[in-house]
């Protein structure tokens, strides 16, 4: 499996492209143009980390191009697509609800996804700094989100964050980022040594 990183322009979040015999995955979804030439083959779906604005809210536009296309998060993360409250898109002056939640496939913690014929999407539900935190288990890589960046406290002063559930959420990335690539949610300024980062 290949993956490719786009560091998107709102906040430097990241969006992955997962690659493999012409099938493409995409986990969080910002900057569309940015990411649609590193698609190869079938898209096949989004997984969601979770559901604040700066890794969904390019959404609405893959869908009107990938009218079929499915998004992959939990309850938590649907509410969120559903509330430009609850996303905080409406405090960045952009307000963003999700077209269709026709889209939308629930998961359950430790729910496998079917990627590519040898490759199986793990949901491990890491919530903290948002109730609807996802950290994905694919191969070898680990896609955080914002629930670890490696050099960056975890946020956990904005409304529906815990910073108990945080730390614990943590250490449960830690045990699994052993011996994988470690994928987060936005592009760290720093990264501490021996933390796995790969871009390829």
């Amino acid at each position: 499996m290949i993956v490719r990183r786009v560091v998107n322009t709102v906040y430097k979040s990241c969006t992955y492209l997962l690659i493999e015999d012409q099938r493409t995955w995409i986990v969080d979804c910002g900057d569309v143009d940015r990411l649609l030439p590193l698609v190869q083959g079938q898209l096949c779906g989004v997984l969601l980390t979770h559901a604040h604005f700066d890794h969904i809210y390019g959404l609405n536009t893959l869908l009107s191009l990938y009218p079929s296309l499915p998004v992959v998060t939990n309850e938590y993360g649907l509410n969120g697509l559903n509330s430009d409250k609850l996303n905080f898109s409406r405090y960045y002056g952009d307000p963003f609800v999700l077209d269709s939640a026709d889209n939308v496939r629930l998961v359950q913690d430790g729910e496998q996804i079917p990627l590519f014929a040898d490759i199986d999407a793990r949901a491990v539900f890491t919530p903290g700094h948002s109730p609807d935190c996802i950290t994905w288990i694919a191969g070898d890589a680990v896609f955080t989100g914002d629930s670890y960046i490696p050099g960056v406290k975890t946020v956990t002063n904005i409304p529906h964050s815990d910073k108990e559930l945080a730390a614990h959420s943590e250490a449960v990335i830690r045990e699994l980022s052993m011996e994988r690539l470690l994928y987060p949610g936005h592009a760290p300024e720093s990264v501490p040594p021996g933390l796995l980062i790969s871009e390829d």
